[in-house]
């Protein structure tokens, strides 16, 4: 019982190493299972070279997304910088001194605004 143990257990081994050379010599190729699936596995190596281009595809898509936030986020500092000098260079007081120059001066009344209620025509 302990030898058909031993020669069970060498044939395994042997037949794991024997598989492993041929894949190496590359004999598997020619046996006629990988013949009468070669579709199969042009299938699966399109699959995975579809999987590669995907994921080279997604960097790409995150470093446009990256750039993109990154110039959304210039063109916003560019904007509040522009916002606070109209507001400084508009502000009331300074209005008033620039058109002293042209001896106009701010009012010291409300302004009224009058409205015409539209007539309807019969």
């Amino acid at each position: 019982m302990a030898k058909q143990t031993d020669t069970s257990a060498k044939s395994r081994k042997g037949t794991k190493s024997n598989a492993f050379t041929q894949i190496l010599n590359g004999e598997f190729l020619t046996k006629s299972f990988v013949l009468d699936n070669l579709n199969y596995i042009f299938f699966i190596m399109l699959l995975l070279l579809l999987l590669i281009t995907k994921g080279y595809y997604g960097k790409q898509l995150n470093k446009d997304i990256d750039a993109a936030q990154r110039n959304l986020d210039q063109h916003s500092a560019e904007f509040i910088e522009a916002k606070a000098r109209l507001e400084l260079v508009t502000r009331r007081y300074k209005m008033a001194e620039r058109l002293a120059d042209r001896e106009l001066k701010e009012t010291q009344n409300a302004t009224k605004v009058i409205r015409i209620k539209a007539k309807k025509h019969e």
